[in-house]
């Protein structure tokens, strides 16, 4: 029996793994490596996060963002957008470096046996394992509006679906959403020979101003920190302390978990925003229907009235939802007993990041409602991968760490 599985090969996945490693703790990581980042997001994309607040974390903390990018020549600045395609590499390189096998193998079942568990695979392998992380992801929580269930693929789509946006040339794509997702596509899809438009029921695009110089005064450091999400108080806490959030009564972290850093685009995105797609506000989505070759979109304006918007596409950058109802790979009756957190639909967590079933761990955004905002960003693993696997060892009975 395996001390523990960790289900999901991202950078959560990928940080708790190399932890456990490092413990000595007898493991499988079953996932496609850097998943969502190199099958779900297109070509021409950046990290919206600074370089040194992406870095995945092992225990040593050698294998940085920017001692990959040093090691290969590239240039890892603050203040300077690094792509995608650049991030996904260094992930796959810190799997190759610090963790010992990751097997693409995709999980189908998570089930109580015992005292432990059985994960099955499609693969038609039965792993048993004393404990389980679950770090999948967004890619299960993909969050499509009611209005658009009912067209076919190739009328809706959501942000998350694409990875060449290429095959839009030509076409008329309505992106809805204000947030970068939904900013960084509608550019992308322009700077691809689509006439791109956004629709948002929002009333403004909030966008994020220029970084803040790392060397700054004592006085101005102290009046407005850096962190791992940004800059100010709010955002130092949420990402520094996310333990302090936990602590917090539900309801509380439940919002600040869905409100906090909400939506807006890159400081570096607006000038292709402004200057090549049209953006029309207040508007709320009402129907959608497929009309000949195209898409129908009805809203409602801020003043009441209609708009109607006719499109070949549609695509919903509309986020991603927290619910553990969306996570089918578990066993329906462990998944009804689990406690979810007070006024929402997220697993309640205990401070080693683990659920109300015993040995169930999660990682990644299922664990916002309990530790906050940070747990949306790839800089949350650095706080999520040795407390979870600290909670693992005290499980299992904390095997001796490897010299």
């Amino acid at each position: 029996m395996y001390d523990l599985v960790v289900v999901g090969a991202g950078p959560y996945g990928l940080s708790i793994a190399a932890h456990a490693a490092a413990a000595g703790l007898r493991l499988r990581v079953l996932g496609r490596p850097m998943a969502s980042w190199r099958d779900h997001m297109p070509t021409g994309m950046f990290l919206k996060s600074e370089p040194w607040s992406s870095n995945l974390s092992d225990p040593t903390g050698d294998r940085t963002l920017s001692a990959y990018c040093a090691s290969r020549g590239l240039p890892a600045e603050h203040g300077s957008p690094m792509s995608i395609g650049t991030f996904t590499d260094y992930g796959m390189w810190f799997a190759e470096q610090a963790v010992p096998e990751v097997e693409e193998r995709t999980v189908t079942v998570v089930r109580p046996r015992g005292a432990g568990f059985l994960v099955g695979t499609r693969e038609g392998e039965t792993i048993p394992a004393r404990t389980v992380a679950l770090a999948v992801g967004v890619m299960p929580l993909v969050h499509v509006p009611r209005t658009l269930m009912g067209l076919p693929p190739d009328l809706a789509s959501h942000s998350s679906h694409h990875n060449d946006l290429s095959r839009f040339k030509g076409r008329h794509v309505t992106v809805i959403g204000a947030g970068q997702a939904a900013l960084e596509t509608a550019a992308l899809l322009s700077e691809e020979g689509a006439t791109a438009q956004v629709v948002a029921r929002a009333g403004r695009i909030a966008w994020n101003s220029t970084p803040q110089p790392l060397h700054r005064s004592l006085a101005r450091s102290l009046r407005d920190p850096h962190c791992g999400l940004g800059t100010g108080w709010p955002s130092w806490v949420f990402s520094e302390i996310p333990w302090a959030v936990r602590r917090l009564p539900a309801p509380a972290r439940v919002r600040i978990a869905s409100t906090a850093l909400g939506p807006a685009g890159a400081w570096w995105l607006r000038e292709r925003v402004e200057s090549g797609v049209p953006v029309t506000l207040g508007h709320r989505l009402r129907s959608a229907a497929a009309r000949g070759d195209g898409v129908r979109l009805e809203f409602t304006t801020a003043d009441g009235s209609r708009a109607t918007v006719e499109t070949e596409h549609v695509i919903a950058a509309t986020g991603f939802t927290t619910d553990l109802a969306r996570l089918h790979m578990l066993d329906p009756g462990l998944r009804a007993g689990l406690r979810r957190v007070a006024g929402g639909r997220g697993p309640q967590l205990n401070g080693r990041f683990e659920s109300s079933h015993r040995g169930l761990f999660f990682a990644g955004l299922l664990a916002a409602p309990s530790f906050g905002p940070a747990m949306r960003f790839v800089y949350g693993a650095g706080f999520t991968a040795p407390q979870l696997v600290g909670g693992v060892r005290r499980r299992v009975g904390g095997p001796p760490r490897r010299r």
